[in-house]
């Protein structure tokens, strides 16, 4: 079975792909369709704009598509950035650009103040049906970056319970927590019960 990958996120690509790789399924990616420029995402939620892209896609190749949208909502800031989290520094901003402005505007913010919430929408679109899941992950934002590992606001993201943040774990632990990982899991349950979808014999 084939099924599309509705980002030109390469970070985002890579832990998608490993949290589907148990199954008996290829991934392909919008490098192999080149005719797919960017995609406008003016949904107003982080499901509309999941949806936007899977549409999208799916009416352009036929495969089945799978989409996500991934909100980081901080406390202190009202549940900013949220939708607009990978353009909070404005438009054609870098990772470091988010970072660097997340840290600026809760300078000198007390702890019991910083908490946040990741949050990913994940939809699968195909010729006879559309699902959707999500996955939540409650954390706090640390004062400077810690990690060399992870994207985006992975740096500054803090996990409690497992006393890192995002980026100071391997993809497999991240994965195993986080927001994605989550949507990941629920979306594979509901492929599971919906289209069949199979391990791999090898790890049947």
């Amino acid at each position: 079975m084939k099924i599309v990958l509705a980002t030109h996120n390469v970070d985002k690509r890579i832990e998608i792909i490993k949290g589907f790789s148990p199954f008996d399924v290829e991934i392909l990616s919008l490098n192999d369709f080149p005719e797919i420029g960017e995609i406008v995402e003016d949904g107003l939620t982080l499901k509309e704009n999941a949806l936007i892209k899977a549409n999208k896609v799916h009416s352009i190749t036929g495969l089945p598509t799978i989409a996500d949208d991934t909100g980081l909502e901080v406390d202190f800031l009202n549940g900013a950035p949220g939708v607009y989290s990978a353009r909070f520094a404005g438009e054609d901003c870098s990772y470091a650009d988010n970072v660097n402005k997340m840290i600026n505007d809760l300078n000198g913010v007390p702890i019991n103040q910083r908490g946040a919430v990741f949050k990913t929408s994940m939809v699968f679109i195909d010729k006879n049906m559309e699902l959707s899941t999500e996955g939540v992950v409650e954390g706090y934002i640390v004062e400077e970056p810690k990690g060399i590992g992870g994207f985006g606001y992975d740096p500054l993201f803090y996990v409690k319970s497992i006393g890192k943040t995002f980026a100071e774990m391997s993809i497999k632990e991240k994965n195993r927590i986080s927001h994605r990982g989550k949507a990941i899991k629920n979306l594979s349950n509901l492929l599971k019960s919906n289209i069949n979808l199979k391990l791999k014999e090898e790890d049947a």
